[in-house]
């Protein structure tokens, strides 16, 4: 079976390839194809990969290029994670958001805008060169922002793209660790968007175990959800909310520990990992050791300038572990490859799942997946204020769709200007005309 990795020269695809060592099963992948546009980046992680498959009987075969067509011709599994405009594209979208006094996180916010109307139109010839060359492929998603790129390559390749992230796992795991819960066996109720959901129960045996965590102050400040947005917050809600919610219901306190910030996450990760990829261009550097320092340190400062805003300091090491991304996607590939059943937070087309939303858009919910697809669990509706805050973000998403398929720049100030986070239309305006002055991606956007 071939998995083709679009951002094979992406840090993480490592992650990917470790998590494909272990699976020895009959149906397993044999091939993995990395494409990046990076020549250089490309030759990087295929050292590592080479060094972390050395010595693991039948470990997949792995080969690189820069040819789209080629990397796609053949795949079973397309795992996208590409970045249009790298690094140095997140961290103009949080400089130029920022100045404006608004945040430029990447998948939220203005920067999430920004990067939205840079990667749709990419993504969107990507599905159509998959359906082009690969008909029968299924595509997993890991692109930023996951649900509105997921939803712009659905209207290509319909249910056979799906959207993956690793929060809602990792907030499950956290949740079932502190209640004493195996997650494995544990049901997640977890709803919303990408980035933008709420774990509202997680059932053990058919009984809900969240009340006894909610009336529990030591254990609900004890973990990084309860330090983040602090045990009262989290009982008003009855719910513990996504780490990416804390931009909207802490949003001057984020905005002014990022600008208060000596950098940007996205301009630190463009120092770290370029740092990294320089390393590696040296001859006799060990390619697996670079990688895993570079990556322990990537995950102990991530959302640093929230916990700053928050008073909380750095992460606990039991906080450390993502939900794991690179296992959702060999879950996933698992489920459909071999028709084993699989439980999975996946981001998928609605088709009722949320009375607020047509059936089209794309939500971020438990799924049963087998060799037919994921097909999303009917969930309790959500409360007004989580319906106010989905229906307006997935509108602000329709219309950087609509933006990126009519190159519209009227419509473009429209998706900035309806945002939550953003507070005015002459900012919107602003935000818009310094992105297309910075961005070449952009140039699309006529009148």
């Amino acid at each position: 079976m071939k998995l083709t990795i679009l951002g094979g020269g992406g840090f993480r695809v490592p992650l990917v390839y470790g998590a494909l060592l272990g699976d020895h099963a009959e149906g397993r992948v044999t091939h993995v194809t990395l494409h990046d546009l990076d020549a250089g980046r490309l030759s990087a992680i295929a050292r590592v990969l080479a060094e972390q498959g050395a010595g693991v009987p039948d470990a997949p075969e792995v080969t690189a290029t820069t040819d789209l067509d080629e990397a796609l011709r053949g795949a079973d599994f397309v795992f996208s994670a590409i970045r249009v405009g790298g690094l140095e594209g997140r961290a103009a979208d949080e400089r130029i958001a920022l100045a404006e006094g608004v945040l430029g996180q990447e998948t939220v916010g203005a920067g999430g805008i920004a990067y939205g109307l840079r990667t749709v139109p990419v993504a969107t010839h990507i599905a159509q060169r998959v359906a082009a060359l690969a008909p029968d492929a299924w595509v997993i998603n890991f692109t930023n922002p996951a649900g509105l790129v997921t939803e712009a390559m659905s209207r290509v390749l319909g249910d056979r793209v799906v959207g993956i992230c690793d929060s809602p796992v990792g907030l499950g795991r956290r949740v079932a660790r502190i209640l004493g819960a195996d997650p494995d066996e544990a049901w997640i109720d977890y709803v919303g968007l990408n980035h933008l959901g709420w774990l509202r129960g997680l059932h053990v045996g058919g009984r809900d175990q969240l009340p006894r965590l909610l009336a529990d102050e030591r254990a609900l400040g004890s973990f990084e959800e309860g330090r983040l947005f602090g045990p009262e917050w989290l009982r008003s809600l009855g719910a513990i909310p996504n780490e990416y919610l804390h931009y909207y219901y802490f949003n001057r306190e984020a905005v002014r520990a990022y600008r208060q910030a000596e950098r940007t996450r996205g301009a630190y990760l463009l120092d770290q990992q370029a740092g990294f990829y320089r390393e590696m261009g040296k001859p006799g550097t060990p390619p697996l050791a670079a990688w895993h320092r570079t990556l322990a340190d990537r995950e102990a400062t991530y959302m640093a300038a929230n916990r700053e805003a928050a008073g909380i300091g750095e992460r606990d090491e039991e906080d450390l572990e993502s939900g794991g991304y690179e296992k959702v996607a060999l879950a996933l590939m698992r489920a459909v490859a071999r028709n084993e059943r699989a439980t999975l937070i996946l981001n998928v087309r609605n088709r009722g799942t949320l009375s607020a939303l047509d059936a089209d858009a794309v939500v971020e919910v438990p799924c049963f997946v087998d060799a037919t697809g994921a097909h999303p669990v009917t969930v309790a509706p959500l409360p007004y204020h989580a319906v106010g805050l989905v229906t307006a973000v997935k509108a602000v998403e329709r219309e950087v769709l609509a933006a990126a398929e009519s190159g519209s720049r009227t419509t473009a100030v429209k998706a900035f200007a309806l945002h939550p986070l953003v507070d005015s239309v002459a900012v919107a305006r602003r935000l818009l005309a310094g992105y297309t002055d910075e961005h070449p991606g952009l140039a699309y956007l006529r009148s």
